[in-house]
């Protein structure tokens, strides 16, 4: 998986390249939002010492960031989103990053400052694990540290819905929901997994 988010990386990379001389307009945005999962219900002995933990729901606050070319209705975009701090997962820590490359189509309407999109395609979920530790002494005291353990790599389909709201110039507010179809998520209760947020951007080449 993490060679197929390297090489589908550079293939944006690419294709924006070889693209952007006769593309219609170029966006980058950030935002915020929240993906949500339930939990899958299951408990385990996690560090074999007779102590069981349940799993846990996905929540939390995340991060967007992305770019788009496109080429006047259609275009080619990269997305990721993650959740900004670790979360508690049967004793040990997780963070979820998705990543995903996508077709895009945002119909025309008789409107400058309001621009429809439409966004569909494939990329993958990188859930890492982290375990918690606390060492102490009496010159410094306690402090705690999180080591990475793993990583959990799974394949997802991308599918997402929002409309750009132009404020001035090329500079928009967009919401949008998304759904990720994550294959054999077996660590939350559900395969979809919906995800709602805003982001700011900005198109260069704005001229609708």
């Amino acid at each position: 998986m993490k060679k197929l988010h390297s090489i589908s990386l550079s293939t944006f990379f690419l294709l924006s390249v070889a693209g952007f001389a006769q593309a219609q307009s170029f966006d980058a945005y950030f935002g915020l939002g929240t993906a949500m999962a339930s939990s899958a219900n299951v408990s385990s002995d996690t560090f074999g010492d007779g102590n069981i933990y349940g799993g846990t729901r996905m929540g939390g606050l995340f991060g967007t960031y992305g770019g788009d070319v496109m080429f006047k209705n259609f275009g080619i975009g990269a997305e990721s989103s993650f959740r900004f701090s670790q979360g508690a997962y049967a004793g040990l820590k997780y963070r979820p990053t998705f990543y995903d490359f996508n077709g895009i189509w945002a119909p025309t309407l008789h409107s400058k400052h309001f621009v429809p999109e439409i966004q569909a395609g494939l990329g993958g979920v990188n859930l890492s694990f982290y375990a918690p530790s606390t060492y102490c002494d009496q010159f410094v005291g306690c402090s705690t540290t999180n080591q990475y353990l793993e990583s959990s790599h799974h394949f997802q389909a991308h599918f997402g819905a929002g409309v750009r709201i132009y404020a001035r110039g090329g500079l928009y507010i967009r919401p949008q929901v998304d759904v990720h179809w994550v294959n054999n998520f077996y660590q939350f209760g559900q395969n979809w997994v919906p995800e709602y947020g805003a982001v700011i951007g900005y198109t260069f080449g704005h001229s609708r």
